[in-house]
């Protein structure tokens, strides 16, 4: 961000995803630091934990703490998740940040993809409507197994 550019502002409202989703207010350039995944810092352990009783806002820190954004005060957990997103969560010095990763217009949902294995892909029914929906939430990086069936029985919901 330049010095005359202002921080990125967002409006929390419903979406067509998935229950409330956030939308740039503005234009928002590629690279912008749009909004901080905040929330309580917690050990691998109970990390564990909290996943294993079905909580899906946690996110890797570092080898030895995730942080739990289910918390209140993280705006960023009603981000929604898409096949095809605007955004990518990245580590940014210790804090996790969503980054564009394209221009986003004023209006538009801002999305990225949540990066789930695909263990248990069908747990995770995708409904973004992007083109090339997978029909589940996956990371990118099992896209082309997943399209090709390769070891699972793969079908669109």
């Amino acid at each position: 961000m330049t010095e005359n550019e202002s921080k990125p502002t967002l409006e929390f409202k419903r979406s067509s995803i998935h229950g409330i989703g956030g939308f740039a207010t503005g234009p928002i350039r590629l690279g912008t630091l749009v909004i901080e995944y905040v929330g309580q810092i917690i050990t691998k352990t109970e990390s564990l934990s909290r996943c294993e009783a079905g909580n899906t806002s946690i996110f890797e820190l570092d080898d030895e703490r995730d942080i739990d954004g289910a918390v209140s005060w993280n705006p960023a957990r009603f981000l929604n998740h898409s096949c095809a997103p605007n955004c990518d969560a990245e580590l940014i010095d210790g804090q996790i940040w969503i980054v564009a990763r394209r221009d986003i217009s004023a209006g538009e949902e801002i999305t990225f993809n949540y990066g789930y294995d695909r263990e248990d892909y069908r747990e995770h029914p995708c409904r973004c409507g992007a083109p090339g929906c997978l029909g589940y939430i996956v990371a990118e990086e099992f896209f082309p197994a997943l399209q090709e069936g390769q070891g699972l029985e793969f079908r669109r919901v």
